[in-house]
């Protein structure tokens, strides 16, 4: 029996392809984002986004913003949003268990957000991949968010990969579904 070998993936399709494993994870009812923090050519992290652990999840309405989408503009009342967003707990991982993150690199399944750039930016992460945009809202900001952006020692970039499972995964993709 003849078997068609299997195509060797690049890193980068590799480490992005378990984010979004990871991502399956995610109770958000917003964006199901997932998250991996790679260092030396190894993880030592992953995050999916949702509410932290002693809480009611988001998609059984224990956020305000996340059960009232309507109400909150995208962008706005992130104060009132109790979600942990995949980029944060992947960080806030490895720091619970002592994994410095310093020279890392993070995958991430969407562009991470200006208070997840801040803090890849503290904990001394280098580079950042990503596979769906994420515009910030007010283009008042799009300096300062570019500007944070351009701080990371070997950049933001985004992967051309295609992701089966975005209708699944990026809420304004879900919406234009239905």
């Amino acid at each position: 029996m003849d078997v068609e070998p299997k195509t060797l993936l690049n890193d980068h399709e590799y480490f992005m392809g378990i984010a979004m494993a990871v991502r399956r994870r995610a109770n958000c009812s917003g964006n199901r984002v997932g998250a991996i923090v790679v260092l030396e050519g190894r993880i030592v992290s992953t995050g999916y986004n949702g509410t932290p652990q002693s809480l009611e999840n988001c998609m059984d309405g224990g956020c305000e913003r996340c059960s009232n989408r309507a109400k909150y503009p995208s962008g706005t009342a992130y104060d009132l949003c109790i979600c942990v967003h995949a980029e944060q707990n992947a960080l806030l991982s490895a720091a619970r268990f002592g994994i410095a993150l310093a020279g890392g690199t993070v995958y991430s399944t969407m562009r991470p957000c200006f208070g997840c750039m801040k803090e890849m930016l503290q904990t001394k992460i280098e580079r950042v991949y990503y596979v769906h945009d994420w515009v910030y809202p007010d283009p008042r900001m799009k300096k300062e968010y570019e500007r944070v952006q351009g701080r990371f020692p070997g950049g933001l970039h985004s992967l051309g990969m295609a992701d089966p499972e975005a209708s699944w995964a990026v809420s304004r993709l879900r919406e234009a579904v239905r």
